[in-house]
């Protein structure tokens, strides 16, 4: 039972990733940034294919997807098509993209500064390609943090 795999961008949130666009037409970019993934890809995949295996029977049909795309800078997993994180690499820096939705009960709005609740929310982090082992689940950890925090998402384990 493995996790399904996309050698291209998914119907989801990594869609909207254009890495294209990061690279130009310079091919010395792209192949600093494919270094920059390679580096971390035999650590961070399996990770990625147990969260899929973990999760399989809690997400929508199709779901999650293990993005394994190196030669396009691009690894990571979506749970659906609102919550997903990447490894990216614009050529000379790798990141962490973050997509999820903003929660609908947010004790930080008020009156006087209004917060929707469901909009899309992006967030880059930089991440050091020598990042450790621990601070790579830190962030597969948040990302599921935020999947088992929404409101409408349950999980039956009885019937």
């Amino acid at each position: 039972m493995t996790a399904h795999t996309r050698g291209s961008y998914g119907t989801g949130a990594s869609a909207r990733v254009a890495l294209d666009s990061w690279w130009g037409d310079g091919e010395v970019g792209k192949s600093v940034s494919v270094d920059l993934v390679r580096g971390i890809r035999e650590r961070l995949m399996p990770m990625l294919r147990h969260v899929a295996e973990e999760y399989r029977d809690r997400t929508p049909d199709g779901y999650p997807v293990v993005v394994d795309a190196p030669d396009r800078g691009l690894i990571g997993i979506e749970l659906d098509p609102s919550y997903a994180l990447y490894v990216t690499s614009d050529g000379s820096q790798l990141s962490a993209d973050f997509y999820f939705r903003s929660a609908r009960t947010d004790a930080r709005s008020s009156a006087s500064r209004e917060k929707f609740g469901g909009v899309p929310f992006e967030d880059r982090r930089p991440i050091d390609a020598a990042i450790s082992d621990q601070a790579l689940r830190n962030l597969i950890a948040e990302l599921i943090s935020r999947w088992n925090f929404q409101p409408t998402i349950i999980h039956i384990t009885d019937t």
